[in-house]
């Protein structure tokens, strides 16, 4: 009998829970694998983990390393630490990485350093800015991979540029496995979230802030935050709030004039980016969202990883002065968007990741180029 290949999938964060929903899928209809979720904890909340893994039908986790948010090089110590022992003991073929946070990254250098092949699901980006940590995570863990699945031809021009060419590696322009997830989970949250009808709201305005580099700075939480109070003079702003901005939000005492509201669910979010009339967010996944449900976005930094959405006029980047968000906001739902354009693949990107996930060898993915 065959051995049945055993993968490790590496989550710790919402967009990562969304992304490995239709990869795992994808790799349960194949019966000689076995993938094994690990949970490294960096989103602990019910709200932003649990209800997700239920939701989605994902296989629940069968490691959980509970390491919950501090400062980065502890969070990414523990969750190496705690990530080696594991693929020590399972001794997994394959390990698969997720996006761009320190989950990410801690599960790259564990798998490289005890030399697991490792494979790297939205590689290739790049917001050329060294102050985000999420830059940092995505460039150290592509130049460690072995498989490199890009969402973008930009993100495969940006490897090539960077001279990944040179580099023993496979990289695959596989489409992106978000908007599999949108095209396949969108009916399901049509028929089961009620999130629309108890917001009783007829137009409004879909807000996220949860980065450091906004709520951690008191100058930039207060100038978004001023922005989205004078768009919520004319049209409503909600906002499903992160812990860390609710956390700063008291700590500055600044005070928000639009609607706030306990983190939801993925089914919920897709009901919010259906109804809405426009996104602000500094959120990567979120951009990309507004675009698969062909609204505008307005993107709180002054940098973006996904900028072909910019060059296309779907994305303007705000930053965070109060002025320019709200007269950005204004001009773009004032705009004629055509969506027409193909950006991300044609939704069966997860198929095209396990093809290579599956072969038993780099030399067996190469025959598949």
């Amino acid at each position: 009998m065959m051995k049945r290949k055993k993968i490790i999938s590496i989550v710790g964060a919402r967009p990562q829970f969304v992304k490995a929903a239709v990869v795992s899928r994808e790799l349960g209809l194949h019966s000689n694998v076995r993938e094994l979720i690990l949970h490294t904890g960096q989103h602990y909340d019910s709200n932003m983990s649990a209800v997700f893994f239920e939701e989605m039908s994902i296989p629940k986790p069968f490691f959980q390393l509970h390491v919950s948010e501090t400062t980065h090089g502890a969070m990414t110590a523990k969750m190496l630490e705690g990530i080696e022992r594991i693929l020590l003991e399972e001794k997994p073929d394959l390990v698969i990485v997720y996006g761009d946070t320190n989950s990410t990254l801690a599960g790259a250098l564990a798998a490289k350093k005890i030399r697991i092949p490792l494979a790297h699901v939205e590689a290739g980006l790049r917001s050329f800015t060294m102050d985000m940590p999420e830059e940092i995570n995505r460039i150290l863990t592509d130049r460690i991979s072995d498989f490199l699945f890009c969402p973008t031809n930009q993100a495969m021009q940006n490897l090539e540029q960077e001279g990944f060419g040179h580099f023993p590696c496979i990289r695959i322009q596989s489409g992106d496995v978000m908007k599999d997830a949108v095209e396949y989970y969108a009916l399901q949250a049509a028929e089961k979230s009620g999130i629309i009808r108890k917001l009783q709201m007829e137009e409004f305005v879909l807000c996220t802030v949860h980065r450091e580099q906004n709520t951690n700075d008191k100058i930039r939480l207060k100038g978004i935050v001023d922005g989205l109070n004078a768009i919520n003079e004319s049209i409503p702003v909600i906002m499903p709030i992160h812990p860390r901005t609710r956390k700063f939000l008291q700590q500055f005492s600044i005070q928000p004039k639009f609607k706030l509201f306990e983190p939801v669910s993925y089914f919920d979010m897709l009901e919010l980016l259906r109804h809405c009339r426009t996104v602000v967010t500094d959120s990567g996944g979120l951009q990309k969202e507004a675009y698969f449900f062909q609204k505008g976005c307005i993107t709180l930094r002054e940098e973006t990883e996904w900028t072909e959405l910019v060059s296309n006029g779907f994305n303007i980047l705000s930053g965070a002065d109060a002025t320019s968000i709200e007269k950005d906001a204004k001009d773009l739902m004032q705009r004629t968007l055509n969506f027409d354009i193909e950006l991300y693949g044609d939704g069966h990107a997860a198929g095209k990741i396990v093809l290579y996930a599956i072969s038993k060898n780099r030399e067996q993915s190469m025959d598949v180029l």
